[in-house]
């Protein structure tokens, strides 16, 4: 027996969803924040640099997933552009987590793979995850702009970032829906001006 219909639940989660994206849209320094970064991405691909995403879980797919547009296209037939996920090195993941810790798995690949032209993207819902956190800190060191994708709890990487993706809800999946059109807004902004 059905409990609740699909097309119920649909309409409620859009609802739901739809409040997010209205909060989203009234909050002027999540706005300023969003078209700074792409400022500063456009800024680092023409100076020769890369775009390096990071994340767990769904936050992994996400950085995944805007790596792929802007190597691939998003929209529009152009030259690739550089940029790559720290997720999708299986043998660098197992092996960092196996000789070291699991929270060492973006921060070991950081050290060896950013310089200081490169903008380093740190994806985190909770705001508290160890390895995004230790990430963020050793591109920091290596003098990259760090930019970090979280939901509403941002203590830690808020004072590590030089700018901060704040979305204001406190659901976990409307958190990563967010994260996905912002970086989809990235993607069709530096593909419109690069």
């Amino acid at each position: 027996m059905v409990l609740v219909k699909a097309s119920d639940l649909t309409i409620k989660r859009i609802g739901e969803f739809n409040a997010v994206l209205e909060a989203m849209k009234e909050d002027l320094e999540l706005l300023s924040q969003i078209s700074k970064l792409g400022d500063k991405c456009i800024d680092a691909l023409r100076a020769g640099g890369k775009i390096v995403l990071f994340g767990n879980g769904g936050s992994a797919a996400d950085a995944q997933h805007i790596s792929a547009e802007l190597v691939g296209r998003y929209q529009k037939d152009r030259a690739p552009l550089p940029a790559i996920a720290l997720t999708t090195d299986t043998s660098a993941l197992t092996a960092i987590a196996n000789d070291f810790d699991y929270e060492s798995v973006f921060s070991r690949q950081i050290e060896a793979l950013v310089s200081e032209k490169d903008v380093v993207i740190g994806i985190s819902t909770s705001g508290s995850s160890k390895n995004v956190i230790f990430g963020i800190e050793a591109a920091k060191k290596k003098g990259a702009l760090c930019a970090s994708f979280v939901g509403p709890r941002k203590d830690i990487l808020s004072t590590q970032s030089d700018l901060l993706i704040s979305i204001p809800s406190e659901s976990t999946p409307f958190i990563q829906q967010a994260h996905m059109i912002v970086g989809h807004v990235l993607c069709e902004y530096i593909e419109e001006n690069i």
